[in-house]
């Protein structure tokens, strides 16, 4: 299998104490394009805005 399923949580909700969101997604093994860790801005609910969310091992 190609792809394997990650876990993308919330690094500013951690910061300011807040409830961190948490993201399932995925990503491709083999591309060479994303060598370390993913990262997105997604919507975290709890802060109601939009921040960035880490790949979490």
């Amino acid at each position: 299998m190609p792809r394997d399923v990650i876990i993308l949580e919330c690094t500013e909700a951690k910061e300011e104490g807040a409830r961190p969101s948490i993201y399932v997604s995925t990503r491709n093994k083999k591309s060479l394009r994303t060598p370390g860790r993913l990262e997105k801005v997604k919507f975290n609910p709890y802060l109601k805005r939009r921040t960035l969310h880490r790949e979490k091992r």
